[in-house]
């Protein structure tokens, strides 16, 4: 017993020896602390001490004074365009619509509201600004997202030779587009009349009926009655 008890005392001492020496370092430092705050008060923080619970993220409004401070100029930011326009490709459409078809008569001529709307099957004239008008049957009407895209092919002989044309109604190049014939019988069940390429339902050249309709439209007389007449006078003679 005398041993173990001999040899634990030791140890017991040093401890305690440490805590004190520790205590009195703390006492020290205070006491230094507030010596050097009383004689050099240049030393002291500007800001008062963070609160109880402090988080530096925090020292932006709660620690910080704006008293003498020069405000930072804020530039506001530009207006928003989405506010101004909120459908860009709707409006820029709608304006080159107005540019390009003032009186809205090719809208109306392909509008699905409008039911002597052009269709496929029909014959077509095509007038362009620089260049001879063209003329064949529509076999197709492609619609795409935009409007603005609408196109039309038109197919016609041209001395015997088979000619497809695509034509954009809302092109810059073209000046107008007429019904020449509407399709006879009843309407086509197709959206593209592709099968007209085969030699069995190829309707062939369509410049005699486009030359009819445009002698119409200036006032002469019909191609049909002129030969009736002449027909007639055969009879008699």
């Amino acid at each position: 017993m005398s041993l173990s008890s001999s040899s634990t005392r030791p140890l017991a001492n040093l401890k305690q020896a440490i805590r004190q020496c520790r205590a009195e370092r703390a006492q020290h430092r205070r006491h230094y602390a507030a010596a050097t705050e009383s004689l050099y008060p240049s030393l002291q923080t500007r800001y008062p001490p963070p609160t109880p619970g402090f988080r530096p993220s925090q020292a932006i409004k709660q620690n910080r004074f704006e008293v003498g401070l020069k405000k930072i100029p804020v530039i506001p930011p530009p207006p928003s365009t989405a506010t101004a326009t909120p459908d860009p490709i709707a409006s820029l459409t709608a304006n080159q619509l107005a540019t390009l078809d003032p009186t809205s008569s090719r809208r109306r001529l392909f509008s699905p509201l409008n039911p002597d709307r052009a269709r496929v099957g029909d014959i077509l004239l095509v007038r362009l600004k620089s260049g001879e008008p063209f003329s064949g049957v529509c076999i197709n009407i492609r619609a795409r997202n935009s409007p603005i895209d609408t196109a039309v092919l038109l197919r016609n002989n041209l001395t015997r030779v088979a000619v497809e044309m695509w034509f954009k109604i809302f092109s810059p190049g073209v000046s107008g587009i007429e019904v020449v014939r509407r399709k006879e019988g009843r309407r086509a069940r197709r959206a593209k009349l592709y099968y007209m390429r085969l030699p069995k339902h190829d309707i062939g050249s369509v410049e005699g009926v486009t030359r009819t309709y445009l002698r119409g439209r200036q006032g002469g007389a019909p191609a049909g009655g002129s030969g009736a007449a002449k027909g007639k006078k055969k009879g008699k003679n």
